[in-house]
């Protein structure tokens, strides 16, 4: 899949759409999530051109995915969700439901999470 500069976060990032900042860094931008499902749900996103998960490992120099995952650190620890425990999601692709083609993950947390299960059939 190519990358589509005209995504959202293509536009977020380019400063052509608003957005509160929660946390930024050369690596990440972090921001709320418009659809909120948790008491705290923010957004994270690399820098970089990525359309998936997979694309950002098979590809991302390894600065920037150690930035990354150091950036979701950082959050976690900003949103005082750290000890409490949070959960992190990335869609990945269609059957995933993934609305926007930029890697990006979910941090939710802030309260007592289920568990999560998917179930066949």
């Amino acid at each position: 899949m190519t990358y589509d500069e005209n995504n959202i976060f293509a536009k977020i990032l380019r400063g052509e759409i608003p957005t509160q900042k929660i946390y930024e860094d050369s690596y990440a931008l972090a921001f709320p999530d418009i659809n909120p499902q948790a008491a705290v749900h923010v957004l994270i996103i690399p820098k970089g051109k990525y359309v998936s998960i997979a694309d950002f490992g098979a590809t991302a120099s390894p600065e920037e995915i150690t930035g990354f995952y150091r950036a979701l650190s950082a959050v976690a620890k900003l949103l005082n969700i750290e000890e409490s425990g949070y959960r992190v999601i990335c869609n990945s692709g269609p059957d995933s439901h993934q609305l926007v083609p930029h890697f990006h993950a979910h941090i939710l947390g802030g309260e007592k999470m289920g568990h999560l299960f998917v179930t066949a059939g």
